[in-house]
């Protein structure tokens, strides 16, 4: 049997192109992303239900002419948290964190849902801002007491900021408020670790009302 082999620059390219081949099918996800980062089905899931609580309590709110706010909560420094622990030990804060968060909700009708890579969602209906602040600052103060260790973080231990984006919901539903409580906590970690961020939305609902 005649057998033909490549040599020189075109065998070369071959086995490139045959490791990238292999490391397409890999399970591991890219360095510094989560598990949920290379599982787009769970990620539109998770996007799914925020979106499906963020309808409930829009309609809820426009019903009973009451305030709804949205808080975005982050992992501060997600990013050399995950380089330094591991998919594993990243995931396992996440999930405690989840745990942690949903102990200090006292309504049955608040849940708290995954958001992103490392953040937190909730969706909080006849909420007002003030409430919602004190929320933020219970829900820093349980993590303090956890205390889970963060080598990476100024603070020693895992902390998270806060983006609370609160609106008078009015008409169809709106989701700008969930970008507002996503663009807040991206500013309150501008600030630095377990940082609050406010952004209240209700003077511009108030101006497009009046300019209708």
């Amino acid at each position: 049997m005649n057998r033909v082999t490549m040599s020189g620059s075109e065998g070369l390219w071959a086995r490139i192109r045959a490791a990238l081949a292999r490391g397409s099918d890999t399970h591991e996800p890219p360095y510094g992303h989560p598990a949920i980062a290379r599982n787009p089905n769970k990620k539109s899931r998770l996007v799914q239900r925020i979106d499906e609580a963020l309808r409930r309590g829009w309609s809820q709110c426009a019903e009973r002419n009451v305030s709804l706010c949205v808080l975005a909560l982050e992992v501060d420094g997600y990013a050399e948290y995950f380089a330094a622990y591991g998919r594993e030990a990243v995931e396992e804060s996440l999930d405690s964190l989840e745990s942690i968060i949903a102990a200090q909700l006292t309504r049955e009708t608040d849940i708290c849902l995954r958001s992103g890579q490392a953040g937190f969602m909730l969706v909080l209906p006849d909420m007002p801002a003030l409430m919602a602040r004190e929320l933020a600052s219970r829900i820093a103060a349980a993590l303090r007491r956890e205390g889970i260790p963060n080598r990476e973080s100024h603070a020693g231990q895992v902390t998270l900021s806060t983006g609370v984006a609160v609106v008078n919901p009015q008409g169809k539903l709106d989701r700008s408020v969930l970008n507002a409580a996503s663009q807040a906590v991206k500013k309150a970690q501008r600030r630095g670790l377990a940082r609050l961020e406010v952004m209240d939305l209700r003077g511009r609902d108030d101006k497009r009302r009046k300019a209708a």
